[in-house]
């Protein structure tokens, strides 16, 4: 299955570094389906804009960061105590990136390279401990493995086609990082040659690391125990190798690289509401485009760290961290289904006027693998889990899609009301138009323009 999640995360790869080469500006998705998608005019610039202000993307990982700093601080991980130190956590994200904007960049790029030392380390442990190596061997104390052993490889597995997306809606979310450059390409330096370059060399690296990672899971951590875990697996790796005194301290080195991709998610997606704001098409867009007060896009870092918040707090106990994952997952998919999708259009007949001819362009098989991957994707959610595996615990299998649905079916509400019926019920058009304000930066507003009688 990590398998499987590296290849279509690499296609993806593929897919977003064309479209960077090709619109080398910051927004990811948002430039790219407003960019293949013009008409109706606004419709989609509304529709993304629902999921960009609605769906949050840091719950998952800072409900992970609760459960392993709760567990490093010997408190007991109850579903209030993890919500509370998750919601700590995204505050302190907010501050780090809307307040000291030059702090919270150095300390996510140094938190970045800490994270991957962390996963080479815990690789290089495991396959001392698969192959033998003195030091590195399981604990008595502890429940012994047995996951290599193939009378038990596939015990208690359930090869339904949903349980199947759901583990590689939770894969991919692990590689969910490889379009984050895309949302910020305006900030980086000769922006073409860095992510042509950047993409795919740390696509392969962090694919062989996960799945060597997942080797050493499998050695040291036997299966009963992973599945009880929850989201602290990596501290039960250190304890059955290194002893009980360690997991708390190891648990706190976890805990610190989840917070560095909170703080790059959390950059990122600031930066996309930014990039929502200068549009003009949402209420409070000055603000949302604003880099005041202090250097960074604080209205928009707030209104994703907000959400994230609302989410921790109101999804159920025991189904949070999967539900949100799910959540986030699946209006992905569906972006990526559109974008992949359109680029094939791209290179037909009808879309010939674009002129599309970036410096990289991905080859053909693979942006189809990654279009009908994100079809099955989409599509296979729908279908019933098998009785026994459910998804979750307390809410229907099928509560991701329809969240997921309903916040897009908000963005073409919006999108009919303000950008339709109200211009042609008020006798107005509307028109997009760029201003330069005060501090040389450039944003769009809608003017309202009144059709005459004749």
């Amino acid at each position: 299955m990590w398998i499987i999640g590296a290849l279509v995360s690499a296609a993806g790869t593929a897919v977003y570094v064309e479209f960077g080469t090709g619109l080398p500006r910051s927004g990811g998705e948002k430039t790219y389906l407003e960019y293949i998608y013009r008409r109706p005019a606004f419709l989609m610039s509304c529709i993304y804009a629902s999921y960009g202000i609605l769906l949050g993307q840091v719950p998952a990982a800072s409900i992970a960061f609760g459960g392993y700093a709760l567990h490093a601080l010997g408190y007991e991980q109850t579903a209030a105590n993890v919500r509370i130190v998750a919601c700590l956590c995204i505050i302190l994200c907010l501050v780090v990136h809307g307040v000291f904007p030059t702090v919270g960049i150095k300390l996510q790029d140094t938190l970045g390279m800490f994270k991957l030392l962390v996963l080479l380390l815990i690789s290089a442990s495991g396959l001392f401990s698969l192959v033998g190596v003195p030091g590195f061997s399981v604990g008595e104390a502890y429940s012994q493995p047995h996951n290599f052993e193939w009378s038990t490889f596939w015990e208690g597995s359930n090869m339904s086609a949903n349980a199947f997306i759901n583990g590689v809606y939770l894969v991919i979310w692990s590689f969910i990082g490889y379009s984050n450059a895309n949302y910020a390409l305006s900030e980086v330096q000769n922006p073409v040659q860095t992510i042509k370059r950047a993409g795919p060399l740390a696509m392969l690296l962090v694919s062989i690391v996960y799945i060597l990672v997942n080797i050493a899971y499998y050695a040291v951590v036997s299966k009963g125990d992973i599945l009880d875990s929850g989201t602290i697996a990596a501290a039960l790796f250190f304890r059955n190798l290194f002893g009980l005194a360690t997991e708390r301290v190891l648990s706190v080195v976890i805990g610190l690289s989840i917070l560095g991709n909170i703080l790059a998610v959390l950059f990122s997606q600031g930066r996309v509401n930014q990039e929502l704001g200068r549009e003009g098409i949402l209420p409070c867009s000055r603000l949302l485009a604003s880099n005041e007060p202090f250097g960074a896009p604080f209205f928009g870092l707030f209104i994703q760290s907000l959400v994230s918040i609302l989410m921790v707090l109101l999804t159920p106990a025991g189904d949070a961290y999967t539900f949100v994952v799910n959540f986030t997952s699946y209006p992905l998919a569906l972006f990526n289904l559109l974008i992949s999708g359109g680029l094939l259009l791209l290179y037909t007949r009808p879309y010939k006027s674009y002129n599309w001819n970036p410096p990289f362009q991905a080859p053909k098989y693979i942006v189809t693998f990654f279009f009908l991957s994100n079809v099955f994707l989409v599509v296979v959610p729908i279908i019933p889990p098998s009785n026994g595996f459910e998804i979750y615990e307390h809410l229907p299998y099928y509560s991701h899609v329809v969240m997921s649905l309903t916040v897009g079916v908000v963005g073409v509400i919006y999108w009919f009301f303000c950008f339709d019926y109200l211009p042609r019920k008020s006798g107005y058009t509307l028109q997009q138009d760029t201003i330069t304000e005060t501090n040389g930066r450039t944003r769009q507003v809608i003017r309202r323009i009144p059709i005459h009688p004749e």
